[in-house]
């Protein structure tokens, strides 16, 4: 059984709430001069998805903290678009995520757990990996198409024998993501694309996974065991086996069942400043981890893209909406033309109606749309009420 340490304070649920607020950046003055680079070194993970509604995730996770963002500086804070060192790679974290590039040594614990992994789901045939990364030495940076094809037929599931080879590799470490072009991953050697002081630098699993786990804590502010281990998808007894020297203190926290802990930095200075009001992607990682959310802002999310639509009830892509530091809605956006759809709208109760129409034309102007259509709202006696609110927005 094990034991945990006493509390050094009591946080209420208002206090827990606005640390992780501050400590996500979305309360408090955005740090603009360090942009989506910045952003990415705060919460130490940003994840990947395909779907694309009004932009991919990792857009809007920057977007959503810094404001109207553009696409190309996503781009150039992420990926390596010239012979410049990256700011960024791509790895398993919380999923498949981008990750700053000074992290790269404390995911050498994952990559060598990859490399001892007894069996995998797709075959190897014998001498494609050899031959995969043969042809990125002799070549340089290639998409997975370019080495030879990346599916054996049109189903996603069914990769070819030189994919499955240089996803192999990624997860191994010899090969890194270097850029993405229409979403295709470009696979380099790793001892082209990461710096040398890097690259060779591999702490045993206790330091990275000492490392992993200070960097959750800081970027969650506060959390339970199973919020630190979500973060960056570690077991539960990796968290234990190193949390008493990740610079993190216990904690009780008013409402939460489960002992906590958090970055003493975070409770040295009371998290004051101005509000984010924006649309939140599923996969930010404010709100990534259902059981966490529910805890501290009492609303419940799920993604429904994978749920059969007659299944649904809130939306392919709902978006909550965030809005004095508390999530007073969501929306389930589209784009037709230089529109704006509002296709599905949940609203907590008339005083969120100004706080999602401001949401959403932020939006609008974000993605180039001039105005906002409202197709359905949960509570039919809110639309009109909206709908007047984006009229005058727009006037």
């Amino acid at each position: 059984m094990t034991t945990h340490p006493r509390p050094i304070t009591e946080l209420s649920a208002d206090e827990a709430r606005r640390i992780a607020l501050r400590a996500q950046g979305l309360l408090g003055a955005p740090d603009r001069r360090s942009g989506v680079r910045g952003v990415l070194r705060h919460l130490g993970a940003v994840q990947l998805d395909t779907i694309s509604v009004l932009a991919r995730s990792h857009e809007l996770v920057p977007y959503a903290r810094l404001g109207a963002v553009g696409r190309r500086a996503v781009e150039e804070a992420y990926w390596r678009t010239d012979s410049r060192p990256p700011h960024a790679f791509e790895y398993w974290s919380h999923a498949a995520c981008v990750l700053p590039i000074e992290e790269w040594p404390h995911f050498a614990f994952r990559r060598r757990a990859y490399r001892d992994r007894p069996h995998w789901n797709h075959e190897l045939p014998d001498g494609v990996y050899e031959q995969v990364v043969k042809q990125l030495r002799a070549e340089g940076p290639l998409t997975a198409t370019e080495l030879g094809g990346a599916k054996r037929t049109s189903e996603w599931w069914d990769w070819s024998g030189t994919k499955v080879a240089v996803e192999r590799a990624l997860m191994y470490g010899e090969v890194v993501c270097v850029e993405r072009r229409g979403w295709k991953r470009v696979y380099d050697l790793a001892e082209r694309a990461i710096p040398p002081a890097l690259l060779h630098d591999e702490p045993d699993d206790t330091e990275c996974l000492r490392r992993l786990v200070g960097l959750a804590g800081r970027s969650l502010g506060v959390g339970t065991r199973a919020d630190l281990a979500d973060y960056h998808r570690l077991r539960t007894e990796q968290v234990d086996a190193v949390i008493a020297d990740s610079g993190l203190v216990p904690v009780a926290v008013e409402g939460w069942t489960k002992p906590a802990w958090a970055d003493p930095a975070a409770l040295a200075a009371p998290p004051r400043g101005r509000h984010r009001t924006t649309l939140l992607s599923p996969f930010d990682s404010l709100i990534w981890e259902r059981a966490r959310t529910e805890r501290i802002f009492g609303f419940t999310h799920r993604l429904e893209a994978y749920v059969p639509k007659q299944k649904r009830v809130h939306g392919y892509f709902a978006m909550p909406v965030l809005a004095g530091g508390r999530l007073v809605g969501r929306v389930d956006p589209a784009r037709a033309g230089r529109t704006l759809v509002a296709k599905q709208v949940t609203l907590e109760g008339p005083k969120a109606v100004p706080e999602v129409a401001r949401a959403l034309v932020e939006a609008a102007g974000w993605v180039e749309c001039t105005d906002v259509r409202v197709e359905r709202v949960e509570a039919p006696e809110l639309r009109e009420p909206l709908v007047l609110e984006l009229a005058r927005a727009f006037a």
